[in-house]
């Protein structure tokens, strides 16, 4: 009987050993079904059923993930960090996941209107077409006459200032941005004028926006 007793306590003490649960839990990236998480320092993208270091995805969307750590479900939002006591740590932060055409391409708030954009840190400012100016209510015309270079050469634009820019929990405001008439280019480029402000980390076809300020 006394044997048995000690091989249940060495079972037991094994079980315990086996049994992790992550100190620091971060959500970095959000998707449909997939979360990209720094768990304990550690950047791992999990899938809904996937498990890393005891912490185990168990729902993602836009708005949250659900996991579960040492036997505790925690809902949480994109770049809040918890840890075993529970504190947290804010923190503003955008990940954008390349594109099959190797673009990251996410979508912006401009002028309290969203559309999409391209993350360009060849384009000194935000750049974007007549079309896209009037759909987001911009009188380009009202602004300054320039020029800018294209793959196909310079080009007549207008130089205006739109009120705010804001990238997922990123806002900037009064950004420089360029208007030229016609369908260039086809997608509004999310230039230095507003990536300026940020800090930028790409990092296994993943490019993290972390705010400066």
């Amino acid at each position: 009987m006394k044997k048995h007793s000690v091989w249940l306590c060495l079972i037991f003490a094994l079980l315990s050993l086996t049994v992790k649960s992550a100190e620091s839990i971060e959500v970095v990236g959000l998707f449909s079904g997939t979360a990209l998480l720094k768990i304990d320092g550690q950047q791992r993208l999990l899938k809904v059923g996937q498990a890393y270091s005891g912490v185990l995805l168990i729902s993602a969307d836009s708005r949250g993930a659900v996991i579960e750590n040492n036997g505790q479900q925690q809902e949480l939002k994109l770049s809040r960090t918890i840890s075993n006591t529970y504190t947290v740590r804010e923190k503003t932060q955008v990940t954008i996941p390349l594109n099959l055409n190797r673009e990251y391409i996410t979508s912006a708030t401009i002028n309290g209107i969203k559309i999409p954009v391209l993350v360009d840190t060849g384009a000194n400012v935000v750049a974007m077409n007549s079309h896209q100016a009037r759909r987001l209510n911009i009188d380009y015309k009202k602004g300054e006459p320039a020029r800018v270079k294209t793959a196909s050469g310079e080009e007549p634009a207008f130089r205006v200032f739109l009120n705010s820019v804001e990238v997922g929990g990123i806002r900037i405001n009064h950004v420089q941005a360029s208007v030229l008439e016609g369908e260039f280019p086809q997608e509004v480029l999310l230039g230095m004028s507003f990536l300026q402000h940020v800090k930028m980390e790409e990092n296994e076809g993943l490019m993290h926006l972390i705010q400066k300020h």
